[in-house]
């Protein structure tokens, strides 16, 4: 039986893991256009889901110029969320917090029957948050609806323990949605289950040499697989001798007193998290930008003296075999940490394939 396509538009787009996810949850979805202003990710998305699809270029500049589709069937996107994140020094000022104004704007212009806005949980406590709803509720969006809820990816098959503000909204002449049932609450994917048959010692610590790859009169590295890019670092003498004296779920308070850098001698208490290894047994922690940065985070392999290569964070993300990266290594980690998960786009698609 013949069903008819379901049409995307994805805003925010980075290297495409919503539309990963919602192309791997049913080939009916079709995303006719994206919206990207990070070149590099932009063509990460053009060398996966073919040429002519993405706007590479802020927002701002692709309402202006006129070119929303006339209609979509779902408009899916997460806003920058820097501004409001838990991580670091918060700025409500933050003039990527007004990103989501954008969103809306586009909703306005292009009417979906649904659309899905995924962020940081902070979001959800956010005056942003509060302002979408009223725009939502008595603004120019008063014919839509929405609910939200924070989901963790974990619950939906992603390796990774990692906890969402996601709203979906529909038009009020649809039925509504309903948010995905967790299919692994209690039984999450462990880090020896994502990163089975990849081998301990990365391969490399460069990125392939001589090749190339045109975008928007730009050349960039690439474009490579995820497997391409089991790439360490160099470390010095140092980290290799902190690393030995970490064990698998041990963290900084593992390093003796005279290898411990002066901060840290100083702080005896903090985050466990920094210098810390993963566990073979259990997801990983959230995978963020810096994940190649043990000092960021507990992104220490489990066993190995080393932090997660690239490849290793692209399978704890969900991305397929197929998804290609295009940029510098730090690019590259940029658009792998910026993505939403791969399983939990599709858990979110698979509903809305069900109305749709």
């Amino acid at each position: 039986m013949h069903e008819d396509p379901i049409s995307v538009l994805d805003l925010f787009a980075g290297a495409g893991g919503l539309t990963a996810g919602f192309h791997e949850a049913s080939p009916r979805f079709r995303t006719v256009q994206a919206v990207e202003m990070d070149f590099a990710a932009a063509a990460s998305y053009t060398a996966t889901f073919g040429s002519g699809v993405v706007y590479a270029g802020p927002i701002q500049k692709w309402l202006a110029e006129g070119r929303a589709p006339q209609s979509v069937d779902v408009i899916v996107g997460g806003p920058p969320c820097q501004g409001f994140s838990t991580l670091g020094r918060q700025d409500v000022q933050d003039e990527r917090n007004a990103l989501w104004e954008l969103y809306a704007q586009t909703i306005a212009t292009v009417r979906p029957k649904y659309f899905v806005v995924e962020n940081v949980a902070a979001f959800a406590k956010s005056p942003q948050f509060e302002a979408f709803s009223r725009a939502i509720g008595d603004g120019n969006l008063q014919d839509y609806s929405f609910e939200h809820r924070i989901l963790n990816a974990a619950d939906y098959g992603a390796a990774q323990v990692r906890k969402r503000a996601v709203m979906i909204g529909h038009r009020k002449d649809v039925a509504p949605p309903a948010f995905p049932t967790p299919t692994h609450s209690g039984r999450w994917v462990t880090v020896a289950e994502a990163l089975s048959g990849v081998p301990v010692e990365a391969t490399g610590v460069d990125l392939p040499p001589s090749r190339s790859y045109e975008f928007a009169g730009r050349s960039y590295a690439g474009s490579f697989s995820a497997e391409e890019l089991h790439l360490g670092r160099t470390y010095s003498e140092l980290s290799l001798k902190r690393f030995a004296h970490i064990p698998e779920g041990g963290n900084r308070f593992d390093i003796p007193h005279d290898l411990l850098a002066p901060c840290w001698q100083r702080h005896t208490t903090g985050t466990a998290d920094v210098m810390g290894r993963l566990r073979w047994d259990k997801p990983s922690v959230t995978i963020r930008t810096e994940f190649f940065k043990p000092e960021k985070g507990r992104y220490l392999h489990p066993v190995a003296p080393r932090a997660l290569t690239h490849y290793e964070a692209a399978l704890l993300q969900g991305f397929p075999s197929t998804h290609r990266f295009v940029g510098s290594k730090t690019a590259i980690a940029r658009q792998i940490g910026n993505a939403v998960p791969i399983p939990l786009a599709k858990a979110i698609a698979l509903e809305l394939e069900r109305l749709l």
